[in-house]
C-alpha cells in the first residue's frame, strides 16, 4: 500500500491534471506569440505546476522563481505576506506570467501583483492550478485557471501539509478533514 493511502483521498487525478495543463499551455502559447514571456513560479508549491506548464508552452520562455508565503507552516493564512526568495533578473519591460499552485484568500496574489507591478513589466498575468473561491478575502484577476475546488485543505502536486505530500502526482484531500 502506498504511504499516502491512509491519509489522502484523490480529488483530481494525475491524468486530469496533465490534460488541463496541456490546454492551459496551448492558450498561453496562443496569447503570447511574438512576446518575451517570463514564467515566475511561486515556491515551493507551484514547482510541479510551473514545470509542467512550461513544458506545455510552445514558445522560448524564461523561468524565474520567487518565494512568497502567508502561511508560515500552518494550514491557515496569517495574513502577513513575506518574500523569502526574490527574482534574480530585472522584470522591466517583460511579459510576466505568475504560475501559482492555489489562490484561496487572494492576499498573497494581491501582494505579488502589486510588488511585480512596481518593477515596471510590460504585462502581468496569473495562471493558477487551483482556485478556492469560498476563502477569498480579496478579488484578484486569474487569467488562466486549472480547476475551481471546494473549501478543503488539499495536498499533492506541490501542495503540502507540514512540508510533506508535495510529491504526490495528484491533488488530494487529507482524510482527517
Amino acid at each position: 500500500m502506498p504511504y499516502f493511502e491512509r491519509d489522502v483521498e484523490v480529488l483530481i487525478d494525475s491524468a486530469t491534471l496533465q490534460a488541463r495543463i496541456v490546454e492551459l499551455g496551448k492558450e498561453i502559447t496562443r496569447d503570447y506569440q511574438g512576446k518575451d514571456l517570463t514564467v515566475v513560479g511561486i515556491m515551493k508549491g507551484s514547482i510541479f505546476f510551473m514545470t509542467d506548464l512550461a513544458k506545455a508552452i510552445d514558445l522560448p520562455i524564461t523561468l524565474e522563481l520567487m518565494g512568497v508565503s502567508s502561511y508560515h507552516g500552518g494550514t491557515e493564512t496569517t495574513g502577513e505576506v513575506r518574500i523569502s526568495f526574490d527574482l534574480t533578473k530585472p522584470m522591466h519591460g517583460k511579459h510576466i506570467l505568475i504560475a501559482e499552485d492555489i489562490i484561496d484568500t487572494g492576499l498573497t496574489m494581491k501582494f505579488l501583483l502589486e510588488n511585480l507591478a512596481a518593477r515596471h513589466p510590460a504585462s502581468i498575468k496569473v495562471a493558477t492550478l487551483l482556485e478556492k473561491p469560498a476563502r477569498a478575502k480579496t478579488k484578484v484577476p486569474i487569467d488562466y485557471k486549472g480547476f475551481v475546488i471546494e473549501d478543503k485543505f488539499v495536498v499533492g502536486y506541490g501542495l503540502d501539509y507540514g512540508e510533506k505530500y508535495r510529491n504526490l502526482p495528484f491533488i488530494g484531500v487529507m482524510r482527517s478533514e
